[in-house]
């Protein structure tokens, strides 16, 4: 696959500076959240995670933001996934972090809460219950697999409510205050907890958590609400994905219609910016994706929320595909707040910014060895332009990862 037939994107707004929060970035590519699973199995980062976010960092000067991370156990586990709770798992991340910067990139962290698409098995061994806003499944399998391990899906009692937005907080404090990340990214797309409370497909409470739009909104407004508090506006994103129906939510057949739903929420995170709270960017998934893959060919567009929140919005969803190409160029550029996230092809081009700026042809990316469990091939075996990609043989590939803590 090659960008627009090889043309240079040097001269388009993507190469151009932008101030996100605090920080001032040298372009507007940004790495969005890749799942990748190599983590230890208690969950902390990795010399090859150090390597990986190292690789993508140097000659970009840009944003990187991490795989989704559970800020709490509670907040839902997969096999060797990051967490950033105790404090072998925070001092970890700075690692990470601090090489980050030392590259002159920045890096903000997504958190992630995954509610009833937990792995009800894993939880089990953690002595922890399957939660979600109310006790419903997204699938067949999500049934089968909860009830094969004794952990059926629970709905979360106030108690347990509140207690998930203090770990938000204390996640936050670990990322910005210990970790030294320049943001956080609060997830709530793509049907994980804080998006179930949105979707009335997996949210049929009668509490003030659910029911209307607003009761609906109310826990991740609160989250954020929370996380400003406690470490400023200017340090805090969020994701939504209107149009997703991965995992179980509603998409554009939903009972409330996105424009309805999401437009609330983003009306509010404006009422926020305007009262001196606004967030260091929103992130909104495109419809040209849904979830880990490809969406059809729809007339869905997201552009109506650029007419509600008026701070900077990171685009992410095909944007390197052949057909993405044009749509790149054409959101880039149509404002000056403006940035373009590609992660798939960041994940098999670790010096992308440079083939997208000199207009390079790009390395096709594996997604048979994106979730490839504590192993370095496919994660650290894709060369930059013009060296080869190392085999499954050779010396980095089979080398085990370890803790950085």
């Amino acid at each position: 696959m090659t960008n627009d037939y090889n043309t240079p994107l040097a001269d388009t707004n993507l190469f151009k500076p932008i101030k996100v929060g605090k920080i001032e970035l040298k372009n507007r590519l940004v790495f969005p959240p890749t799942t990748r699973f190599r983590n230890t199995s208690d969950f902390v980062a990795t010399d090859s995670m150090l390597s990986y976010y190292s690789q993508r960092a140097e000659n970009n000067g840009g944003l990187l933001i991490t795989e989704a991370t559970f800020g709490a156990p509670q907040f839902g586990l997969y096999q060797n996934g990051p967490m950033i709770y105790t404090d072998r798992q925070v001092e970890a991340w700075k690692k990470i972090v601090e090489e980050v910067h030392k590259k002159g990139s920045h890096i903000s962290m997504q958190l992630w809460n995954l509610g009833r698409a937990a792995d009800p098995k894993l939880l089990k061994e953690h002595g922890l219950p399957f939660l979600a806003p109310s006790a419903l499944y997204f699938s067949e399998e999500s049934k089968k697999a909860a009830e094969e391990a004794g952990n059926e899906v629970q709905a979360m009692t106030l108690e347990q409510i509140e207690q998930t937005k203090k770990d938000y907080v204390n996640a936050a404090k670990n990322a910005i205050q210990k970790a030294g990340f320049d943001m956080v990214e609060v997830h709530s797309a793509h049907g994980y907890l804080l998006d179930q409370f949105i979707q009335t497909t997996a949210n049929k409470r009668t509490d003030k958590y659910g029911g209307s739009i607003e009761n609906r909104a109310r826990l991740l407004l609160e989250v954020i609400d929370l996380v400003i508090e406690a470490v400023g506006a200017d340090h805090v994103a969020v994701r939504l994905s209107p149009y997703a129906t991965f995992q179980g939510s509603g998409g554009v057949d939903a009972e409330v219609h996105p424009i309805a739903q999401f437009g609330y929420i983003l009306s509010e995170l404006e009422r926020r910016a305007k009262e001196g709270k606004r967030l260091a960017y929103v992130s909104i998934v495109e419809p040209r994706v849904n979830g880990i893959a490809d969406a059809p060919e729809n007339s869905e567009d997201n552009s109506w929320m650029l007419q509600i929140w008026k701070g900077v919005v990171l685009r992410s969803g095909g944007y390197l595909s052949e057909k993405g190409i044009a749509h790149l160029i054409k959101d880039v550029n149509a404002d000056d707040r403006t940035l373009i996230g590609c992660s798939r092809y960041f994940t098999s081009n670790p010096d992308l910014p440079n083939r997208l700026r000199d207009g390079l042809p790009l390395t096709p990316y594996d997604r048979s060895r994106f979730y490839k469990i504590f192993s370095n091939d496919g994660y650290l075996t894709w060369g930059k332009y013009g060296e080869p990609e190392q085999p499954s043989d050779s010396a980095i590939a089979l080398k085990t990862p370890q803790p950085l803590a």
